[in-house]
């Protein structure tokens, strides 16, 4: 039996997975809210308890921040998780800490076809690199490297990088971050938080829709919802420059890696504003890169669908190392 878990700033998802050749299968699976609970061990130990279970054989988890020598301390949540500290707390012989977005990665290659949805089919290349980008409570971002024809995931704070504006709308964006923050980062604009910024700073009185009174817990999904509906037309400008973003930096990451075998959407906005990313806007901001606006059209661009790709990734991850065990 595999453990396996997707840590986020907001929610915290946990699955049982059965090993297998290319990709586990899920058993059970649970979802817990991260900040009503003291620890990552806390969590786990909810999940386990009164159940009837195989030993655990490999655990993997993927954290919302850096990991270095296999700890981490989460970005958004005062949380520090150590492997070894889980491992003999529950006696799993391999326990694994990668970035939350690097374990997304690693169920990119094991994806099926409905769970991808193609914004641009593109030319993979067979032997090329892909990438993934992600929006959701942060803006996570993977690199996926093709060493002798198998994608192996790297680890990236990428989404902390300093946000670049492309247009006079955008440099002044950059400048009101800067005002609020101290710097302007691609995840100040590529979030739900950064959402509610750019609707901030688009319409500072509020609009029909979302007025400063709004939960800000909730303003992402009001927004993103009377812009798709055209409730709002304040609403829609505001995704609108969301997903002119969003595409940018996607085509940024894509030229960073130079990744021609593909370019992955995942986190949990993109599959919400599939209509939107599927307009002109975020492919003419992803390919708008001379000299290498033709490089970019053949990069296959599509938006992972699978909610649970996160903790799909850690399972395999985990599968892997518990199957290098065997062999040794």
């Amino acid at each position: 039996m595999l453990l396996a878990g997707d840590i986020g700033g907001t929610k915290t998802l946990l699955g049982l997975f059965s090993a297998a050749d290319r990709r586990p299968a899920l058993v059970a699976a649970a979802s817990f809210a991260t900040a009503e609970h003291k620890s990552l061990a806390d969590i786990i130990a909810r999940f386990l308890e009164g159940g009837q279970r195989p030993p655990i054989e490999a655990a993997c988890f993927g954290v919302a921040g850096p990991v270095r020598e296999q700890r981490a301390t989460l970005t958004n949540v005062p949380w520090a998780v150590a492997a070894a500290d889980i491992a003999t707390s529950f006696s799993i012989a391999s326990v694994s800490l990668l970035n939350d977005l690097q374990a997304m990665a690693w169920a990119v290659p094991v994806l099926e076809g409905d769970e991808l949805a193609t914004l641009q089919a593109g030319r993979a290349a067979g032997g090329g690199n892909a990438a993934l980008i992600a929006a959701g409570t942060g803006l996570g971002e993977a690199l996926l490297h093709n060493v002798d024809g198998r994608f192996v995931p790297a680890a990236s704070e990428g989404g902390h990088a300093d946000f670049s504006p492309r247009t006079a709308g955008e440099v002044a964006l950059m400048q009101a971050l800067t005002a609020r923050y101290g710097r302007a980062e691609w995840e100040h604009v590529l979030s739900g938080p950064g959402l509610v910024n750019i609707h901030r700073f688009l319409h500072p009185h509020g609009c029909a829709a979302c007025d400063p009174s709004v939960d800000p817990s909730l303003a992402p999904s009001v927004i993103s919802h009377a812009a798709l509906e055209r409730r709002c037309p304040q609403c829609v400008e505001s995704l609108e420059m969301f997903v002119a973003a969003y595409g940018a930096e996607a085509g940024n990451l894509a030229l960073r890696c130079l990744s021609t075998a593909g370019l992955y959407i995942g986190g949990g906005i993109a599959p919400k504003i599939l209509p939107a990313l599927r307009a002109p806007a975020f492919l003419d901001a992803f390919r708008s890169k001379p000299p290498m606006t033709a490089l970019l059209e053949t990069v296959p661009v599509a938006v992972i669908l699978d909610e649970r790709a996160a903790l799909l990734g850690a399972a395999v991850f985990a599968n892997s190392r518990s199957r290098r065990q065997t062999a040794g």
